[in-house]
Order: structure tokens, then sequence, then C-alpha cells
């Protein structure tokens, strides 16, 4: 018998594989790279890819506009921004020639709680932090229209610095390819319109399902990552740091340069040490999102859903481990369960396009390709509104399931951080 701890919300909880039927699909040095040091990162600062030194970019006098993620995101932010605010100090910019701006999107504002967490309380207390409104018309500036016709709408701090500098973590993302580097910009600080834009073109509206090229994974080819790095390219950030994190939260790699150049080597670099192959899919899925932040809303554990869809059968159940403390992340995320199925979602979505109506869609088609079960804090009606099944633990939810005591599956400890792949 082997029992499995795996994390939820802040807290943990176990999985008892009674007869040792379930791989774990993590590799076994999850936990082996040492935290980044604040003398490793400043070398790998001082060695930016592709790009001049920070020392060449930033003047004396320069105002500088620091882009941050939001709570949902785990960034190590508080030690990269740290680092950042002295150095540019240290470089000549005046403490009130700097400022903080989160990259929240659509998504609801950051808290002071979260603030203080994301920055430390020494940056809280000495720079201006600035929030994001994606519905504030005149938080934002128009720049014009890309060649696919997406209006141009960020928030006007971008073009009212000297100086754009991008932070984030990488991950894989389900539609966008990856997460970090031009998603700063758009859709995080893009206006309501814009993301809707961009987002837009994950969807194939003639066959109702993912538009060619859009995948988790993916950059080449895919539409929704081209368009918001054409976005992005309208601020030309002077500089970019992205992230890997640890389980704990803790930045292990550091990507410093150019902010396509740069993004694109720690997204190569990610799905190459990320990706585990399998030799083929099972039937049982037990995938937890990792905890907090990962697990705070349904929107935010949806990616672990995706993950976990890559190792299931079709038809087969996948138990969904995501405290979500936060319940769904949108009051208005619920509104589109009113579908009857995926196919009339997406009609809906053709007629009237929404970023959270597309989430909606990818978790519905998922919630019928497999037997879902969601281990949660929401409250059963919801949850089954979502045609999910509720559960309290991960024991109950293989029991309802009616999975066997032989049955082979997987155990996703990590949630959205690895992807499985088949492998011949």
């Amino acid at each position: 018998m082997a029992e499995i701890r795996l994390a939820y919300g802040r807290t943990h909880t176990s999985f008892v594989d009674e007869a040792e039927r379930f791989q774990v699909l993590a590799p076994a040095d999850e936990t082996a790279e040492q935290p980044l040091s604040d003398a490793q990162m400043g070398a790998l600062i001082d060695d930016p890819i592709e790009s001049q030194a920070l020392e060449e970019i930033i003047s004396p006098n320069e105002s500088v506009l620091i882009v941050v993620s939001d709570a949902t995101r785990a960034t190590a932010s508080g030690q990269v921004v740290n680092l950042l605010v002295r150095r540019f100090v240290q470089l000549g910019v005046a403490p009130s020639d700097l400022r903080i701006i989160f990259a929240t999107g659509i998504h609801r504002p950051v808290t002071a709680e979260e603030k203080r967490e994301l920055l430390t309380p020494f940056v809280l207390q000495r720079i201006r932090t600035l929030d994001h409104d994606a519905n504030d018309a005149s938080a934002h500036v128009e720049l014009g229209t890309t060649e696919r016709g997406t209006p141009i709408e960020l928030n006007r701090a971008l073009v009212e610095h000297d100086h754009v500098i991008l932070t984030g973590a990488i991950n894989f993302h389900y539609f966008a390819g990856f997460t970090g580097g031009r998603k700063s910009i758009c859709p995080g600080l893009a206006s309501a319109r814009t993301v809707a834009a961009t987002h837009l073109h994950a969807l194939d509206f003639e066959t109702g399902g993912r538009r060619a090229g859009v995948g988790t994974g993916r950059l080449d080819a895919n539409a929704v990552h081209e368009e918001c790095e054409r976005v992005a390219a309208e601020v030309a950030p002077s500089f970019l740091l992205n992230t890997w994190t640890n389980e704990a939260g803790e930045a292990v790699r550091l990507y410093a340069g150019d902010w396509r150049r740069a993004h694109r080597l720690a997204c190569a670099e990610y799905a190459e040490t990320h990706t585990l192959p399998i030799a083929s899919k099972r039937p049982v899925v037990v995938a937890s999102c990792g905890g907090a932040p990962h697990d705070l809303d349904l929107i935010q554990a949806h990616k672990t859903l995706d993950m976990a869809a890559h190792a299931c059968t079709e038809g087969g159940t996948i138990i969904l481990v995501a405290e979500c403390a936060g319940g769904l992340g949108r009051a208005d995320f619920l509104k589109w369960f009113d579908a009857e199925n995926s196919h009339a979602l997406a009609a809906r979505l053709r007629e009237s396009y929404a970023v959270n109506g597309q989430t909606a869609w990818a978790l519905l088609t998922k919630a019928q390709r497999f037997d879902v079960h969601l281990v949660s804090q929401l409250d059963d009606a919801t949850v089954r509104r979502m045609r999910m099944t509720p559960a309290r633990t991960i024991a109950d939810a293989l029991a309802q399931a009616g999975v066997a005591a032989d049955a082979q599956g997987f155990v996703m400890p990590y949630g959205a951080r690895y992807m499985p792949v088949v492998v011949a």
C-alpha cells in the first residue's frame, strides 16, 4: 500500500493506493533544484539573453514601470522585484519615478494582503502600486488595430513611463501555449475588449472546437500567442525577467533579457524538462493542482483538469483535487453552464464572445468527455451545474465513481506543471 500526499490549498490531503496500481506523474528529482539566491539572480540579470544590460538601458532620472502578476500565479515576485527596485535606485531612478502595476487582466483586483505577499512589506512601503481595471475605458489608451483586426487598448501607464519591465513565471497554458512574456501585457494590462478579441482566436467556430495550432505548449502558428505578442509589441518592453518556481513558490530558474527571445528560450527549456512521456493513457487520473495559489479558484484549477485530460482514456475518470477557497474566480462564470452542451455553448460564444465563456466551454468539453469528480470546497449544486460530481475527499470520489480496486491510473501531484505525452 502506498500513501501519496497531495497539496490542497495551504494544506494537504492523501491518496491511498492500496493495490499500488497508480503511477505518479512527476520527475523523481522534482525537489532537486535549489532556489536561486539573490547573488545568483543578480549574475543572471548581469548576463541578459540577447539584450543590453540594464545599466545600458536605464538612465538616471528616467521613469520605470514594473509589471507583476496577480496572486493566482507563483512567480517569486517578492525576490525578483526587491532586486529590481534596489538596482534601479542604484542606477539613479528616484523611488518616486518607480511604479509597480498588477497585470490582473479581466480578473479581480489584488487585495492589500496579497500585495504584501507578492511584493514584501519593504517594497510595498516604498514604491507606489497601480491597479488595472480592464473595464475602465478611461484607464486605457488606444494604439490602433492589429492586422487581424484586434483593437489595441492598453493601460495608459504602459505609455506614461520611459521603461516597462516585465516579470512573471513560465508554465504551460492550455491555449496560449505558455504563460509569461507577452501575457504580462496582453491580456494582463489590456482592456476587456482587447482581451476578448485575442482570446477569440482560440476557437474555430466552423468546427466548434479548438483552432488549429492553438494548444498546450505550442507557440509556433498559435494565433492566440501571436496576437498577444503583436499587441505587446506596441509597448516595446525594455526588459523581461521570467522565472520557473518550485512547489514552495521559490525561483529555481531565471530568464532575463529581451522580452521575446528570453521568453522563447524559457518556454523551450521548460517544455523539454516538464514534458513527461507515458506509454499509454489510463482510465483513472487523480490530479492535484499543487495547492495554493494554483487551486485558489476554479478558473485556475481548470488548467490542471486540462493536463489530466492528456493522461486519461476517453470516457475515463478524473479526480480533480482543488480547494477553490476563492470560489469560481468570477461571479459570472456559472451562467455559461446554462447551455445544453459544449456545442450549444460554442454557438452562443460565436454570437457573443467572452473570455470566461471560452474557459467554461473548455471545462464543459472535458466534463462531457470524462467522468470528472471535483474534490473542493464548492457547494454541491454549483459543481453539478458544471457537469462535474462533487466530493469532499479523494476516497469518496473514487467510491462514487465506482473505480475498481484493480484499476490502473495516474497520480499528478503538481497539476498543470507537467504535461503527459503518449510516446509510442
